[in-house]
């Protein structure tokens, strides 16, 4: 039996699962009559969204089918992460929106903070992008869980690793 266990503190997200919000995305701009003739389009990069359409009002009408499609896919809105609205050729508007993966540095901070101000029994370490939580009982590392579930975060925090 093991002296101790541990799991990580992580941001991430379902790369597959948001491929699949964007693609039902698309599918509706396409089959509602309010965004049909719109010619909206929705690109995915390797770190960022770059939404293009016809107006303000349009764009405002794809975030809220983007998030309702991620929400349903158990997506948290908080990986989207919104620039700035942009001119793009005529009179067309322009979005990119940063997907927010790894925890920060001054986050992560506030994350074993947290925990070492609150529970005693365990340890917290920051590795890279992840803070790993240590304990010799598995019903410490559950409080530890509670604790920082309990704190709303400026960013999506999932729990790995746990062993």
């Amino acid at each position: 039996m093991a002296s101790s266990y541990s799991f990580d503190i992580v941001s991430d997200f379902d790369r597959q699962e948001l491929v699949n919000a964007l693609d039902q995305t698309r599918r509706d701009v396409t089959g509602r009559y309010d965004l049909k003739d719109t010619k909206t389009t929705l690109e995915l990069s390797d770190s960022t969204i770059t939404i293009e359409t016809a107006s303000d009002m349009t764009l405002d009408a794809v975030k809220d089918l983007l998030h309702q499609k991620a929400a349903k896919r158990n997506l948290s809105l908080k990986i989207f992460e919104y620039g700035e609205v942009e001119a793009a050729s005529g009179t067309r508007v322009r979005q990119v929106v940063t997907l927010k993966k790894g925890i920060e540095q001054e986050m992560a901070k506030q994350v074993t903070k947290l925990i070492r101000d609150n529970l005693k029994k365990v340890t917290a370490a920051i590795q890279g992008d992840a803070v790993r939580v240590t304990g010799k009982s598995k019903d410490d590392l559950q409080q530890a869980m509670q604790l920082v579930k309990q704190e709303d975060w400026p960013v999506a925090v999932q729990f790995t690793n746990y062993r």
